[in-house]
């Protein structure tokens, strides 16, 4: 697994994204291929966030990008660091 990108969240904690969760990304919604730059910038400057479905994750949301109205990226946390675990679109704020 190779590091593609790193961004910090807007607490400071580095979010990487790895070569397999991009090509997870790219497989499940072809249509984010092209939003590699808005998916990190989701995180390094969110228009939202909230708590995720796991006591690790937080979901980051930014308006306006994609296919959509919304872009949420699903950033999970262990030791000090956090990972993009997927992306999708949203057709409104959950």
């Amino acid at each position: 697994m190779t590091v593609l990108a790193t961004v910090n969240d807007p607490s400071g904690v580095p979010v990487d994204l790895t070569d397999t969760q991009w090509d997870h990304i790219c497989e499940q919604r072809p249509r984010l291929a092209e939003l590699r730059d808005e998916i990190l910038r989701s995180i390094s400057n969110p228009d939202a966030a909230a708590p995720g479905k796991k006591p690790n994750e937080t979901w980051f949301f930014l308006r306006g990008v994609g296919p959509s109205e919304w872009l949420r990226v699903v950033v999970a946390y262990e030791g000090g660091r956090g990972w993009i675990v997927t992306a999708f679109p949203r057709r409104k704020f959950p």
